[in-house]
C-alpha cells in the first residue's frame, strides 16, 4: 500500500514473515470518499478534492461457511490499490493462515454506456483479461 499522502493517518502492521499488511484509519483531516467509473477508465475526484489513490472497484467476499464482508462503494475500503481475484486469505490467532477455494470475490463490473439499461450478457474471462473488465475507482479527501 503507497502511504504517501496518507501516512499520518495510517497505522499499519508488517508482518515480515508472511508480507501480509493489515491497515487501520484512524483519523483523517477531511472527509474521504471512494469514487468508482464501471469503465476501465479512472474517474476524477469531485471539484474542492485532492486525490490519495487509484484502484480497482471492490465489492464484497465470501469465505468458508456462510461468512464474508464488504462495505458501501463510498467507502475508501471498496476501492483497492490493486487487483487480486482472491485478495484475502483468512488468519487465525494462533498465527496461522489459510486460503480456501471455496473463498469468492465479488468486483464492480464494467458496463459500456449503451448497455447501461439492459441484461448483462454472461461472459467467461481468462486470467489475463480480468482486468477488463472490473471498473476503476479513486479515492479522494475533501480539501480544507
Amino acid at each position: 500500500m503507497r502511504l504517501n499522502s496518507l501516512s499520518n493517518y495510517l497505522n499499519c502492521i508488517v508482518s515480515p514473515s508472511f508480507s501480509l499488511t493489515r491497515c487501520a484509519v484512524c483519523e483523517a483531516p477531511a472527509v474521504v470518499i471512494a469514487v468508482h467509473s464501471q469503465t476501465i477508465q479512472i474517474p476524477h475526484c469531485p471539484q474542492g478534492w485532492d486525490s490519495l489513490w487509484i484502484g480497482y472497484s471492490f465489492m464484497m467476499h465470501t469465505s468458508a461457511g456462510a461468512e464474508g464482508s464488504g462495505q458501501a462503494l463510498a467507502s475508501p475500503g471498496s476501492c483497492l490499490e490493486e487487483f487480486r481475484s482472491a485478495p484475502f486469505i483468512e488468519c487465525h490467532g494462533r498465527g496461522t493462515c489459510n486460503y480456501y477455494a471455496n473463498s469468492y470475490s465479488f468486483w464492480l463490473a464494467t458496463v459500456d454506456v449503451s448497455d447501461m439499461f439492459s441484461k448483462p450478457q454472461s461472459e467467461t474471462l481468462k486470467a489475463g483479461d480480468l482486468r477488463t473488465r472490473i471498473s476503476r475507482c479513486q479515492v479522494c479527501m475533501k480539501r480544507t
